[in-house]
């Protein structure tokens, strides 16, 4: 993960917001969804399409990290299987749950496959059952999960890779260069987020 071309991904979406916004001084974190590049890029573009408004993780894997859970609120740049940033998204809900409590509706908004519950438990059941051994754990039908609704916040950007996202990259060039865009931004925004 280059760090440099992400700060400047999340530079570019500041500098497409209104000076109000709130999206100032707020955190982010980078990631790709699954456990591997063909997947991270499967999912990607599930989200990038709009179909993926949501997205279930173990509870296990959290504690295994030692870290909290998302929250509402929490601000994510989606990284494809080369690392490389295609969107913006926002958790809006979370609800911790039992694997087996999971609902059809909750299933349709993950987006993948033919949209079934039935299609959601044996991919996930296939996904969780290849990375729990990792942490020493193994999936269950009871196993607790962590289920995200997902967003894009206003004016977030959908470019799906540098080829299709030149006017997003280019806005990004110009906020790097840009002085009058590093005064522009709050005062306690420059001190946590200083350009690299």
């Amino acid at each position: 993960m280059n760090k440099s071309d992400i700060d400047h991904y999340w530079y570019a979406f500041l500098a497409s917001l209104p000076a109000h916004s709130t999206y100032f001084g707020k955190t982010y974190v980078a990631e790709a969804f699954g456990d591997n590049p063909t997947l991270a890029d499967e999912l990607g573009q599930l989200v990038l399409s709009g179909k993926k408004t949501a997205t279930c993780s173990a509870l296990w894997e959290w504690e295994a990290e030692k870290k909290s859970i998302p929250q509402p609120g929490l601000i994510s740049i989606v990284l494809d299987g080369q690392d490389q940033p295609i969107c913006i998204i926002e958790t809006t809900q979370v609800l911790a749950c039992h694997f087996n409590t999971v609902d059809e509706e909750f299933a349709q908004a993950e987006g993948e496959g033919d949209l079934s519950l039935e299609y959601w438990r044996e991919a996930h059941k296939k996904f969780f059952s290849r990375v729990l051994p990792k942490i020493g754990k193994e999936f269950s039908e009871d196993m607790p999960v962590v289920c995200e609704r997902l967003k894009y916040p206003a004016h977030s950007p959908r470019c799906a890779s540098h080829r299709s996202g030149r006017l997003f990259n280019s806005m990004a060039h110009r906020a790097r260069r840009s002085a009058a865009f590093l005064r522009s931004l709050p005062d306690a925004y420059r001190r946590s987020c200083p350009i690299s």
